[in-house]
């Protein structure tokens, strides 16, 4: 069957509100761990994880940051209107020297209470190192799912990031139900975060402690980190029947040469992704690389993934191949990385270039990121799932997770 033509129904189980945790464990690496190796299942906790694993697989980390990119305007009447900054508007060069821009920035976003937005511009004083700020946001255009909003500040020599990070707050997912504390900052971001864009965190990797990372060193397993920056459409409901009417959400992939000469390194070994943004970006990479090969692509627009295309009838090449193709394609246009989004959607009937386990939360029901697990492990998922609701898991973004090795 085309994943076209599933049913999101297929993809549903009953979630109860006490299960979705609204904080995290402390520490971050005393989550449950559930263990899926080979059909048998198994518990333990994150700060066990190298245990589990064979000496001589590779991880994969999304080493991305989450940025504070809801901000509050209060109006005179009272009334709180919430600008959610999903990601630049204007065209840009890469998100370091767009954190750099300063007077003015073009963001695509969400409003709440945007019927209560009546006048041209909203005003919010703001202090960045104890500098008094006044940022202002003001509303260009509407678009069918989103909003235009030019934020502009004074004085015009402080950078987006400055104030983003001094006028922002953590952007918690829509099901965490409570307002955002200070401890967010530092417990909903991973402890291997580097490149500031996302605005939701890649939530398996927030587990990991240095103290992990250094027990894989030594078990021999080795770590790689790459950049997907995390969108709001990864919590995008489908709403559609069957799959074909689902619109995948698009996500920026920020791809160096030197992580897929590394990648191409380790591609002998079992590649083991850490979290679904990083099997994104992973599959993302093997299929750009396999139109390289099958058709000789030259423009850059034309190596983005879209939605369906892996499941045409299209030559699979060896992932080496695929990742040697795109390193000499980077270089061919004298560069020495990659900024580019991915529309992949990876559902039951999907084929495999790279990725062969997967460390990841629990998913919200009907979500694409549950046919994504499906897609891996089959419908053995709901085994799984079933095992973790009997057995007091807590689930979704600050939740417990499981290690899944086929």
């Amino acid at each position: 069957m085309h994943p076209k033509d599933l049913s999101i129904n297929d993809f549903t189980y009953e979630l109860p509100n006490e299960k979705i945790a609204l904080f995290p464990a402390h520490p971050r690496d005393s989550s449950k761990l559930l263990v899926y190796n080979k059909g048998n299942i198994s518990e333990d906790i994150y700060r066990n994880i190298a245990q589990h694993l064979t000496p001589g697989v590779t991880l994969v980390f999304n080493d991305t940051k989450v940025i504070k990119s809801r901000i509050l305007f209060k109006k005179d009447t009272g009334a709180t209107i919430e600008i959610f900054c999903l990601e630049p508007f204007e065209k840009f060069v890469d998100y370091e020297t767009l954190f750099q821009q300063k007077e003015s920035s073009l963001w695509k976003c969400m409003i709440g209470k945007a019927g209560k937005w009546k006048e041209k511009i909203l005003s919010k004083q703001i202090f960045v190192d104890k500098k008094e700020v006044m940022l202002q946001a003001e509303l260009i255009d509407k678009q069918e799912d989103s909003y235009v909003v030019r934020l502009s500040w004074s004085p015009a020599e402080l950078t987006l990031g400055e104030v983003m990070n001094a006028a922002g707050v953590t952007p918690l997912p829509p099901y965490i139900k409570r307002t955002a504390i200070k401890d967010d900052e530092e417990t909903y971001q991973t402890v291997y975060s580097e490149h500031d864009g996302s605005v939701a965190a890649p939530t398996a990797g927030l587990h990991f402690t240095k103290e992990i990372i250094d027990d894989l060193h030594k078990k021999n397993i080795d770590t790689l980190f790459t950049t997907l920056h995390v969108g709001a459409g990864t919590f995008k409901p489908v709403k559609s029947q069957t799959m074909e009417g689902h619109v995948m959400h698009a996500e920026w992939m920020y791809i160096t040469i030197q992580f897929l000469n590394e990648l191409l390194n380790h591609i002998d070994k079992k590649i083991i992704s850490v979290g679904t943004t990083s099997m994104r970006t992973l599959e993302s990479i093997y299929w750009m690389g396999n139109k390289i090969i099958n058709d000789t692509i030259t423009d850059h627009d034309a190596l983005k993934v879209t939605q369906w295309e892996p499941y045409d009838n299209q030559k699979m090449n060896n992932a080496g191949d695929c990742i040697a193709a795109l390193i000499l394609w980077i270089k061919n246009h004298h560069e020495d990385h990659l900024l580019i989004q991915t529309e992949i959607i990876i559902a039951p009937e999907y084929r495999f270039g790279i990725v062969s386990g997967l460390i990841t939360n629990f998913h919200q029901p009907k979500s694409t990121l549950l046919l994504l697990v499906s897609a891996l492990m089959g419908d053995d998922w709901k085994r799984m799932y079933q095992y973790a609701l009997d057995h007091n898991f807590r689930f979704l973004s600050y939740g417990d997770g499981c290690l899944i090795q086929l």
